[in-house]
């Protein structure tokens, strides 16, 4: 009898980074005892700037003072990748699983997280592609989703930031993921809509999480019943 792995999945609606990435560490314990095998957290942060394990600071372009001005903190993270940002209109997904019990090879979990946003966007009609450029998904020569991950003793988190209707005016702040020139695009500026439902984009990430990894999602409100 083939077994289906069963994930959790937390709609936090907006949360601050710090909350979720402290949540992410407690699942990973939580994830290593056994507990469950996984648990996929959806979210949408107040901005942030995240700086990942190559740093990132080099890569800002314009000046402490103007940050600080702009109100937006700067947090030192330990996902893989360079500086980014985070914002309203911007849904970022963290899978936190075991990635052994999955079955799946880092090199292989990073292409999953890729087609997963791939089949995401191509709802909406958007032809996206992956780039030698950089890990992630693009639309041409502009990226649209990024992936950052860590993975601890075969645990995955951190993982991807799909851009829906997120201004890009703080992009233009950094050289993104740490290349320069490159353009960022989100799905309304690729639809040329003036809306789309973020609920609309996390129950198409739900179904083609599913569908890539094989597994089975079940909705929970909160992480509480899952860490006990």
């Amino acid at each position: 009898m083939v077994m289906v792995m069963v994930w959790y999945v937390i709609d936090m609606g907006t949360a601050a980074y710090m909350e979720v990435l402290n949540l992410q560490r407690t699942l990973v314990e939580t994830i290593r005892r056994g507990s469950c095998s996984g648990v996929v957290l959806m979210v949408e942060h107040p901005p942030v700037f995240t700086l990942g394990q190559r740093g990132g600071l080099e890569n800002l372009r314009v000046s402490p003072a103007f940050l600080d001005s702009s109100g937006i903190p700067v947090i030192q993270v330990e996902r893989g990748g360079n500086i980014t940002y985070h914002g309203p209109g911007q849904l970022v997904v963290y899978p936190v699983i075991d990635l052994k019990m999955a079955g799946i090879s880092v090199a292989g979990y990073v292409e999953a997280l890729e087609e997963v946003m791939i089949r995401t966007v191509a709802d909406w009609n958007i032809a996206a592609n992956r780039n030698s450029l950089g890990r992630g998904v693009w639309a041409g020569n502009a990226k649209l989703g990024s992936i950052g991950i860590r993975v601890r003793r075969t645990v995955a988190f951190h993982g991807m930031a799909l851009n829906v209707s997120i201004s890009m005016t703080p992009f233009e702040w950094i050289n993104p993921c740490g290349i320069e020139g490159i353009r960022m695009t989100s799905m309304v500026q690729e639809t040329a809509s003036k809306e789309i439902s973020m609920a609309a984009v996390r129950q198409a990430v739900v179904k083609h999480i599913e569908a890539v990894f094989g597994t089975t999602m079940t909705i929970v409100r909160d992480a509480a019943n899952i860490l006990g």
